[in-house]
């Protein structure tokens, strides 16, 4: 399986990422990307499907597109969501495929395997999002 971001969805992200707001109108990325409008839109439409991006409208009417911290804690949950619909789907063949058969061994180590990564996707997901809101120089809420 190939993962990652096709090139202009990781533009648009780095350039997000880098500015101090965390976020920019179409018109601002595809100008500072030197970047049809259109380019834009497509990697906008894409990373929203990912979760990595999400939209807002400003004062003026605009969409402004946004990442946040909270952003990739969404983005890892739907990940694992993902698997959860694939662990789903192969517990169906084992079904289909009668439980003693090779295939269906085959379809339940698949499910077992992605059933645990999920659980542990998630886990860690919760963890590193706490880390990140009691982050050093974060006040706590403690006296």
């Amino acid at each position: 399986m190939a993962s990652g971001l096709p090139k202009m969805g990781a533009r648009v992200l780095t350039c997000l990422f880098t500015t101090d707001a965390g976020s920019l109108t179409a018109s601002r990325l595809a100008e500072r990307l030197q970047v049809s409008p259109a380019s834009v839109s497509k990697a906008i439409a894409f990373l929203e499907s990912q979760s990595l991006v999400r939209r807002e409208r400003d004062e003026r009417r605009r969409d402004r597109y946004i990442v946040d911290d909270e952003l990739f804690y969404q983005a890892t949950i739907a990940s694992a969501r993902a698997n959860d619909r694939l662990v789903e789907t192969a517990r169906q063949g084992v079904a289909v495929l009668g439980a003693h058969t090779p295939a269906a061994a085959r379809l339940e180590n698949i499910a077992r395997f992605l059933d645990f990564i999920s659980e542990s996707i998630v886990r860690a997901a919760e963890q590193a999002r706490e880390v990140l809101r009691t982050a050093p120089g974060t006040p706590s809420d403690e006296p």
